[in-house]
């Protein structure tokens, strides 16, 4: 495929130019809903009018909670044009979790889904009032429909001019203290930063006339928002499912799409439907799948039965998703030592592996794996402590990785530095998880880890010291956890100790605890 990169240097020129060379190709397709490149571009230029009407200007916050749809993805647009910043929140949050996030980005407008419409009293108040509340779809009995807010508004171009410099993302992730950190990312972060990458014609990052992208993970997370904007910046058409379902997938499958983006979890129960070995996979050019390590042999089953280019991706949130790759051929059903690999850096990206002193450690010793290249994040959001405790003076990002690097320059995960839980490519912290069980009056202290779990790679695990003359069983801890905090993040069991190991400082050894379950693993990531 033909296509001019420079020319969209920000969000905002992906549909216009994309318009201006095919306009009436499909850019989306949503539940039936098809929109062409021309509609995509004039709804892009109404919401982007419809947010100026309410007030909203360059550098202000609109936050989303609501799963896939094509409208998120007009209201990204729409936001890039004015140089709003887009904050999509993940949809299976807590309320509470919510209302905490659209605070702390100042959010001019919430924008639910509905399934989340039942609850937009209750996010309004972080948002200045119920006005200030939109409802993707239809909306609800007292909040504007996004459809009817945008068609309101007029289709000419707005005055502002995006530029590459503005923040154009903002996504939430957690840290070890629990709060969430807001993620900027820039139009360069996710555009611009990509231009080594695409010269250097990589079989599995190219894209051709008749591509069909489908995007199902959430778009919360940068692996669902940011593969759509992956193959919307390539001119492919884009399938978007509300979330991820085995059947929707194998169907996509099966109807023709050509690339996909998925976690190992969702990965493997597709492999575990029975109708996985009946579909045609023969338009299926490339699965790339990332965010949590996979096991060895599920890999060698999926390559077998999809007979497609498997290409892994390593990356976090603050490295705008894709750093390090494992390309199709280091992949093959027999299985070889690479495929335990997470790959080699993309074009335009600097790995290297430091020591507890600092120092930079040959191949083969294990450290903290830390990258610089255009796809660090700006920042963080009013956090610049935290900032530069991730990013030092020369632009190296500490990942919270633990891994080597073999003589050929691939990288390999062993652990994690940080207490971080991945499960089902969810990222779960233990504090967060620890803050809301310790509200428990029958618990004294509590640990959570992450322990091996076939379906979801890890599941989270609570370890608790009850109080003395206290009862508590581990059902009641699990039900009072979620109460309190999103499902994925509820540990799935509790077990039950005397005292927790301490180092002399009095921090919890979470080494220590973890090792029973992993016994016979040989890394500490699954």
């Amino acid at each position: 495929m033909s296509v001019n990169y420079s020319a969209m240097p920000t969000l905002a020129h992906i549909p216009t130019y994309h318009a201006g060379l095919r306009p009436h190709e499909v850019a989306i397709e949503c539940d039936g809903r098809i929109t062409d490149w021309a509609t995509l571009a004039r709804h892009m230029r109404q919401v982007a009018n419809a947010l100026l009407n309410d007030g909203v200007r360059a550098g202000d916050h609109i936050c989303t909670i609501t799963t896939n749809s094509d409208e998120f993805l007009e209201l990204m647009f729409g936001a890039a044009r004015i140089g709003a910043i887009f904050t999509p929140i993940v949809h299976r949050l807590a309320v509470p979790e919510v209302t905490a996030i659209a605070a702390d980005a100042d959010a001019k407008l919430i924008f639910v889904g509905p399934s989340h419409v039942q609850d937009a009293a209750a996010y309004a108040e972080a948002v200045g009032g119920l006005t200030n509340v939109i409802g993707f779809e239809d909306g609800a009995q007292g909040i504007r429909s996004f459809a009817q807010w945008r068609d309101a508004a007029s289709d000419a171009e707005p005055a502002h001019q995006p530029t590459e410099d503005d923040i154009a993302l903002q996504l939430y992730t957690s840290g070890t203290t629990g709060k969430p950190k807001g993620v900027m990312l820039s139009n360069f972060n996710l555009l611009g930063s990509k231009l080594p990458a695409i010269s250097a014609n990589l079989s599995w990052n190219e894209w051709q006339d008749g591509d069909v992208n489908l995007v199902a993970m959430p778009n919360g997370h940068i692996g669902g928002v940011g593969w759509a904007i992956a193959g919307l910046f390539n001119g492919a058409k884009t399938l978007v499912q509300r979330e991820f379902s085995p059947d929707g997938t194998l169907q996509a499958m099966a109807d023709g799409i050509t690339k996909l983006f998925i976690v190992p979890a969702a990965l493997q129960m597709c492999l575990m439907h029975p109708r996985v070995r009946e579909i045609d996979y023969s338009r299926l050019r490339n699965i790339l799948y990332g965010a949590s390590p996979i096991a060895l042999d599920l890999l060698r089953e999926a390559t077998e039965v999809f007979g497609c280019g498997f290409c892994q991706q390593y990356g976090m949130t603050e490295t705008t998703g894709t750093i390090v790759y494992l390309p199709p051929e280091d992949h093959s059903p027999e299985g070889t030592a690479r495929m335990r690999a997470a790959g080699k850096p993309l074009p335009g990206v600097e790995i290297r592996i430091v020591g507890d002193d600092g120092a930079v450690l040959p191949p083969f010793e294990t450290g903290e794996i830390q990258s610089r290249s255009g796809y660090n994040m700006v920042g963080y959001h009013k956090r610049p402590d935290a900032t530069k405790e991730t990013v030092d003076d020369e632009g190296w990002l500490k990942t919270g990785d633990a891994g080597y690097m073999d003589e050929d320059g691939y990288l390999y995960i062993q652990d994690r530095i940080k207490d971080m839980v991945v499960s089902g490519g969810e990222n779960v912290y233990p504090a967060e998880v620890e803050s809301a069980i310790y509200g428990h009056p029958a618990i004294q202290e509590v640990a959570v880890i992450g322990v091996p779990d076939p379906k979801w790679g890890e599941a989270v695990k609570a370890i608790v010291v009850l109080r003395p003359g206290e009862s508590a069983t581990p059902e009641e801890i699990i039900a009072f956890a979620r109460s309190r905090i999103a499902g994925f993040k509820v540990p799935k069991s509790v077990d039950f100790t005397d005292a927790l190991p301490r180092n002399p400082s009095g921090k919890i050894l979470r080494r220590f605890l973890r090792e029973p379950y992993w016994e016979g693993h040989d890394r500490r990531v699954n």
